[in-house]
């Protein structure tokens, strides 16, 4: 088991930075691939990043890459979603999960922890 607790969000001018935080709690968060996704008002859940357990294997979606980073820190338990260049397209609610197999990562379904999400809204 592991509980996550997403901070960071808020709201932010076309262009600007924020940085999201997933503090994690619970046994063994550093055996867990962990991922960003959001949701839009009036869409589905999308993958955003995803981030290896214990290497630096990252994934991004091809609306995101060059613009966001993830990162984690084992030691503190925390994931960090770093979002530059945003645009009014990325306003939503970001949550950040587990994963609970070892490959992919893309899909929802492949996690088996949330978070409550963290609002990020961005104005043109």
């Amino acid at each position: 088991q592991v509980q996550l607790v997403e901070s960071g969000g808020g709201s932010v001018q076309a262009g600007g930075s924020l940085r999201l935080s997933c503090a994690a709690s619970g046994r063994a968060f550093s055996s867990y691939p962990m991922g960003w996704f959001r949701q839009a008002p009036g869409r589905e859940r999308e993958f955003v990043a995803a981030i290896g357990s214990m290497t630096s294997t990252t994934y991004y979606s091809d609306s995101v890459t060059g613009r966001f980073t993830i990162s984690r820190d084992n030691a503190e338990n925390v994931v960090y979603l770093q979002m530059t260049e945003l645009k009014p397209e990325d306003t939503a609610v970001y949550y950040c999960a587990a994963a609970v197999v070892n490959d992919g990562w893309r899909d929802a379904a492949e996690y088996g922890f949330w978070g409550q999400g963290t609002r990020v809204t961005v104005s043109s």
